[in-house]
């Protein structure tokens, strides 16, 4: 049993930065691939970034301006945000699975209550 709680989100301008944190319990973090997700509203969850171990997998709309890693020392995933779009408002989740990356939220186990990223223009 994994489990994940967000934080880092808020409010920002347009072309600002953010750094998202998802801390998970559980003594086996290292064997989890972990993904971010989020979800605007009236939209449909979807994928934003991956990893597991070095590798990692993004979205094309975020690919280039956002940054997903780890550090395993201490149970955390980060998703740093550059050059924020007004469409990059969402709620985002942290999620893990055991395996490898996938991109599909059916394919995640774990997911935390999300924290809310809102760009203004």
């Amino acid at each position: 049993q994994v489990q994940l709680v967000e934080s880092g989100g808020g409010l920002v301008q347009a072309g600002s930065s953010l750094r998202l944190s998802c801390a998970a319990s559980g003594r086996t973090f290292s064997n989890y691939a972990m993904g971010w997700f989020r979800q605007a509203p009236g939209k449909e969850r979807e994928f934003v970034a991956a990893i597991r171990w070095s590798s990692t997998y993004y979205a094309d709309s975020v690919k280039g301006r956002f940054t997903i890693s780890r550090d395993n020392a201490k149970n955390t995933v980060y998703l740093q945000m550059n050059s924020l779009k007004p469409e990059d408002t969402a709620v985002y989740y942290c999620a893990a699975r055991t395996g490898g990356l996938r991109v599909g939220v059916s394919e995640y186990d774990y997911w935390g209550q999300g924290t809310q990223v809102t760009v203004s223009s």
